[in-house]
């Protein structure tokens, strides 16, 4: 009697397993109905481009601003951007909607929110003093250089160079320098492959709608190496600040830090204390370190990459800034803090690339009160909102010819009448960069350096595929032709 038995239970669990796992399905089907309902109510008075009844709106990654641009054009001010049937996201495209959103905040998808954000940026603020950033232009001078004399050896082919890996390097390497007092020749790339896999697997996830859910990302394959990029990027970080925290056991070096005038921005960290006496957690430590040490490098190397593309391009707005640098340096060959304030021309330029290739092409919030615009339209809470950087700079009611190169655009005349929220390279509001000025400073010591040094030329053959993987790539890199200055 027992093997009968044992058949019944055995098949009483499996009924019991199904009707569970039926169940969980059924559940999580009837939640997705209800997310995707509540989407389609927040969005009713926004229309959009159609979608595919499964995929939402799904596009290869080098068509995805292109398309974007048409359709910003078509709806205008913002348009709901779908991946997969159960996400969505209100894409803004306009200054206006801009402002609004930056002056409400918002809980910001990849960052601290709310008095703990408030804490940390009051804490870091005096980091970026201008007393602080002023040694950090021969840093950064240092750090630019051992790149060029890299690109002098391999143009010696004749063949073009690929810059952004490059330029990822150097600008690790300068942020090494100057925010962690870390002088360690650190311009080799197993770091800069792991931020460079984050950024495409935080994407690709959410373009592949199964992605969406956590749990059957974390047994995909692709969770599998996101975590290990994070393990190897959190190694980094943490090697960055135990070395630190091992030097202020001298109390020799504990007492020089102290006496510093300015921190830098490690000092800063490991040094604060709060009301009651405690300092900042290894977690909250190595969560700032990290948000710095990515947007420290792989912002400013996009800003950089695509500011040379623009003007290998335009060879005659590159003449026109190596004549101002020139006269600006005279017999000199080595930069000052108060040559960067003499870069007229030069910044206008810079700005235009920022314009046209902004290093963050976006940035989202999640709502955490209803929302009215200008023109009547309402969000509820809880709504995804997608201010597009890119989308703004190049919105034709805003800019004229927005496709046109033009430096001109920020001449003081220009710039006066403009929308305050037309020109958001590095956001706006509460939550706008900390780091914007050390990141145009570190921009224009690395054009001045590379202009003096070489002429630069673009690649016809291999022009640069614009994708946003967080930050502003080209999909097959940036292709340069370099000559060398004598």
């Amino acid at each position: 009697m027992k093997p009968s038995w044992l058949c019944v239970d055995v098949s009483r669990v499996l009924h019991l397993a199904a009707v569970f796992c039926l169940t969980c399905v059924l559940l999580k089907a009837i939640q997705l109905y209800h997310r995707r309902q509540e989407l389609l109510k927040a969005f009713v008075k926004f229309p959009g481009h159609p979608t595919h009844w499964l995929f939402g709106h799904f596009l290869k990654e080098e068509e995805i601003l292109d398309k974007s641009e048409v359709w910003a054009q078509k709806y205008l001010y913002a348009h709901p951007h779908w991946f997969g049937s159960f996400m969505a996201v209100l894409v803004v495209s306009d200054p206006d909607y801009a402002k609004t959103l930056f002056a409400r905040g918002g809980n910001g998808l990849l960052v601290l929110h709310g008095p703990k954000w408030h804490h940390h940026r009051k804490l870091l603020t005096p980091g970026f003093h201008y007393d602080i950033l002023k040694p950090y232009v021969a840093l950064m001078a240092e750090s630019t250089n051992v790149m060029l004399d890299k690109w002098e050896q391999l143009i010696t082919d004749g063949r073009p160079v690929e810059l952004f890996e490059h330029v990822s390097l150097m600008t690790l390497d300068s942020i090494m320098k100057c925010a962690f007092s870390c002088h360690s020749n650190c311009q080799t790339n197993s770091y800069i492959q792991a931020v460079y896999d984050l950024c495409f697997m935080v994407h690709q996830r959410l373009r592949i709608f199964p992605y969406h859910n956590d749990v059957i990302y974390w047994l995909s394959p692709h969770g599998y190496w996101f975590r290990k990029a994070c393990q190897l990027a959190h190694q980094h970080t943490d090697k960055v600040i135990q070395e630190r925290k091992e030097s202020l056991k001298d109390e020799q070096e504990f007492e020089k830090i102290q006496k510093k005038r300015h921190l830098d921005f490690l000092d800063i960290l490991l040094c604060a204390k709060d009301e009651n006496g405690a300092g900042l957690s290894d977690e909250d430590l190595r969560a700032e370190v990290d948000t710095f040490m990515f947007e420290g490098h792989d912002t400013t190397a996009s800003g950089i990459s695509w500011l040379l593309y623009c003007l290998a391009s335009h060879p005659e707005h590159q003449q026109r800034c190596r004549e101002e640098i020139q006269g600006i340096l005279g017999d000199r060959e080595t930069l000052r803090w108060e040559d960067l304030g003499k870069m007229t021309y030069t910044t206008m330029c810079i700005k235009e690339s920022l314009r046209l290739y902004p290093p963050v092409p976006g940035v989202s919030r999640q709502l955490s009160k209803p929302i009215t615009f200008h023109d009547g339209r309402t969000l509820p809470e809880g709504t995804t909102v997608a201010i597009s950087i890119y989308l703004i700079h190049r919105n034709p009611s805003v800019w004229k010819d927005p496709l046109v190169f033009d430096p001109l655009r920020f001449s003081p005349e220009n710039v006066s009448g403009r929308h305050s929220h037309a020109f958001l390279p590095f956001a706006a509001g509460l939550r706008n960069c900390i780091g914007q000025q050390f990141a145009m400073n570190e921009m224009k010591v690395a054009l001045a350096l590379t202009l003096l040094r070489f002429e630069l030329s673009p690649d016809p053959s291999n022009p640069p595929y614009k994708i946003p993987q967080i930050i502003l790539r080209s999909k097959n890199g940036i292709h340069l032709y370099l000559k060398k200055i004598h």
